[in-house]
């Protein structure tokens, strides 16, 4: 019997014990869930600030957030105990959609979209762009505009209109790929129906080939 903890497992083959009970590979949970505007992402916060954890169910194994949404942001987050799934929707070869709703304090027009098409130098040099722009509604003073990425870098969105100085009020994400937020209410989570799981990952081998096919 091998006690080193380091000593390479064939799995399917080698038998794991621990105390003479057998370790059952846990079953693989993938979570929406609807996040609230000031809560981060993060398991335990320095700051001590309330992170999406206190919203999930008791007794889960342990989940983690697939991708960023910042704590001023709100919306669609996914959850999964599958690291290397998490992976593939967070690659940047992947290009999956994201479909975020945003408020901002000024009134959109073709000229604001078209600059985010064309994409914008932020403040530190790196080149933003978008895969899509258009307003939703707008007013006197502000619009909401729907905006979609297929990368996503860090605070990409609202790096992008502060090159503008524009300020984003609302940013709510509505859409992963083909999963969309939908009515969850805010705070609550849900399993991913089998359907759902298929359908996100048929759009990621979908988009793969497709950039594949692009770089030849």
């Amino acid at each position: 019997m091998l006690r080193d903890p380091e000593t390479p497992v064939h799995l399917g083959k080698d038998r794991i014990e621990i105390d003479g009970q057998p370790v059952a590979s846990s079953s693989k949970i993938y979570l929406a869930m609807n996040k609230p505007r000031g809560v981060v992402a993060t398991a335990s916060d320095e700051k001590g600030r309330e992170t999406v954890y206190s919203f999930l169910p008791q007794n889960l194994p342990w989940l983690a957030p697939v991708g960023r949404l910042d704590k001023a942001s709100e919306g669609l987050l996914l959850l999964t105990n599958d690291s290397e799934w998490a992976a593939r929707i967070t690659a940047p070869e992947t290009h999956l959609d994201k479909t975020y709703h945003v408020q901002i304090n000024a009134t959109a027009d073709e000229t604001l979209l078209q600059q985010l098409r064309n994409g914008i130098r932020a403040s530190d040099d790196d080149f933003l762009g978008v895969k899509n722009a258009r307003v939703l509604r707008s007013g006197e003073r502000n619009s909401w505009i729907e905006i979609v990425l297929d990368e996503g870098k860090n605070r990409h969105i609202r790096r992008m209109l502060d090159a503008l100085k524009i300020e984003a009020l609302r940013l709510v994400r509505v859409a992963i790929g083909p999963l969309v937020l939908g009515d969850l209410p805010k705070g609550a989570t849900r399993a991913l129906k089998p359907e759902e799981k298929q359908a996100l990952d048929h759009a990621m081998l979908g988009q793969a080939h497709e950039s594949a096919s692009l770089a030849r």
